[in-house]
C-alpha cells in the first residue's frame, strides 16, 4: 500500500490561512489503513484548522467529506456539484490522488494535507516499513520474492556488498542485510542457484524510469 504521514497543521494553516471556505477531503483506501487521511484524520484536522480561525476571530466555512479514492475520476466526480463552493481543496490522499483532484478541477487550489512516503506493508499499528519502489522491472523472481531495490541501503542488485557483518547492514546496524535475506531464503527454498544469476543493470534510459509512466490494458478498457 502507498504509506503516508499526516503533515504538521502549521504547514496547513500557511495554506489556507486567507481562504474563507476549505473542503477537506479524505481517502477510503491506504492513507485510511496508514491513519494519515481517512475520515477520523480528516475529522481532527477540520477540528484544528476551526479552533485556528476561531482564535483569529474569524468565521470561515470548513466542510469534510472522504472519498472512497481520490486516484478514480468516478470517486471524484461525487463532490463536482458543490466544489466551487470553496476557495480551497485540502487532499490527504497520497501525492497521486492530491494531483488527480488538481487536474479533474483545474479551477480549485489544492493543497496536500500529507507527506508520501512509500509502498510499503503494515507491521504492526503505528509502524510500516517500504517493500516497494515501483521501479517497473520486477525481480522477484529470482531474489527469493525480498526486492534488494528497496530493502537494500545501497541498491545492490547483485550483493551483498563488503560492509555487511553479521547479517547487518553497514550503514545502519538495525537494519538487516537484505542480500543475507535473501540468501538465507533462497537456501531455504533449495534455489541457491538463483543466487548464482547475475542480475542485469536496470535501464533507466526506459520510459519506465521517466515521468509520467503509465500502463494501459487495451484487454479491459471500454
Amino acid at each position: 500500500m502507498i504509506v503516508a504521514e499526516k503533515k504538521p497543521v502549521e504547514e496547513i494553516i500557511e495554506y489556507v490561512k486567507d481562504c474563507n471556505s476549505v473542503l477537506i477531503t479524505g481517502c477510503n483506501e491506504c492513507v485510511t489503513v496508514c491513519e494519515a487521511g481517512g475520515k477520523k484524520e480528516v475529522g481532527i484536522l477540520a477540528s484544528s484548522l476551526r479552533m485556528y480561525f476561531v482564535k483569529e476571530e474569524r468565521d470561515i466555512k470548513i466542510d469534510e467529506v472522504t472519498l472512497e479514492r481520490q486516484c478514480d475520476q468516478e470517486y471524484l466526480e461525487e463532490i463536482r456539484q458543490y466544489v466551487d463552493q470553496y476557495d480551497a481543496i485540502v487532499s490527504l490522499a497520497c501525492g497521486a490522488g492530491v494531483q488527480f483532484t488538481a487536474e479533474k478541477y483545474p479551477s480549485a487550489q489544492v493543497f496536500p494535507g500529507v507527506n508520501t512516503s512509500f509502498l510499503g506493508v503494515t507491521m504492526d499499528r503505528g509502524y510500516w516499513t517500504e517493500r516497494c519502489q515501483a521501479c517497473g522491472e520486477c525481480i522477484l523472481a529470482y531474489t527469493a520474492g525480498i526486492c534488494p531495490v528497496s530493502r537494500c541501503a545501497k541498491r545492490l542488485l547483485n550483493g551483498p556488498c563488503g560492509g555487511s557483518t553479521q547479517g547487518k547492514c553497514e550503514l545502519d546496524p538495525d537494519l538487516d542485510c537484505a542480500w543475507q535475506l535473501i540468501i538465507d531464503r533462497l537456501k531455504e527454498l533449495g534455489q541457491l542457484e538463483n543466487y548464482e544469476r547475475l542480475l542485469p543493470l536496470k535501464d533507466w534510459s526506459k520510459d519506465r524510469a521517466g515521468g509520467p509512466r503509465k500502463t494501459v490494458r487495451e484487454d479491459i478498457q471500454s
